[in-house]
C-alpha cells in the first residue's frame, strides 16, 4: 500500500465554539485554518500538533450522537503521547476536565490516563 504515517484525524461536534476552546484553549493544538462552509451550514477547523496538521474539526447542523460506551464498534479512542501523565492530568483537573485515575499498562509498563471531549469521545494520555 505505500502508507507513510496518519494524515490527520477528523472529527464530528455537536457544538463548534465549545469542541474549538476544548482542542486549543485546553489541549493546545495550533489553528492552521478556519473556513465556514455556507453551503453545508458547517465549519472545518485545521488544527496541528508541534507544527504538524493533525486533526480537523467539523460541525454540521444535528448530527446524531455515536456511542463511545459501552465500547461501541468504529474508532474507540484518540491517544496523544505526552512526557509526565500525572502532571498533564493535573493540568487538565485545574481545567476542571475530569479525568480517570493513571494506570499502568501490563505489556509496555507506560502509564497512561483517559479523558472526554465536550461530545464525550474518549481521550488517552499516554506515556512517551
Amino acid at each position: 500500500m505505500g502508507l507513510k504515517k496518519v494524515h490527520h484525524i477528523a472529527i464530528i461536534c455537536s457544538d463548534y465554539e465549545k469542541s474549538k476552546a476544548f482542542y486549543t484553549e485546553v489541549l493546545g493544538l495550533e489553528i492552521i485554518r478556519e473556513v465556514y462552509r455556507k453551503e453545508r451550514e458547517s465549519y472545518k477547523l485545521d488544527l496541528a500538533l508541534n507544527g504538524e496538521y493533525i486533526l480537523e474539526l467539523f460541525s454540521f447542523p444535528s448530527p446524531p450522537k455515536r456511542p463511545s460506551r459501552p465500547e461501541a464498534r468504529g474508532v474507540r479512542h484518540l491517544a496523544f503521547e505526552v512526557e509526565d501523565v500525572a502532571r498533564e492530568k493535573s493540568r487538565l483537573e485545574i481545567l476542571a476536565v475530569e479525568v480517570e485515575d493513571i494506570r499502568t499498562d501490563e505489556f509496555t509498563g507506560k502509564r497512561f490516563t483517559f479523558f472526554a471531549d465536550p461530545d464525550d469521545l474518549p481521550i488517552e494520555l499516554y506515556e512517551g
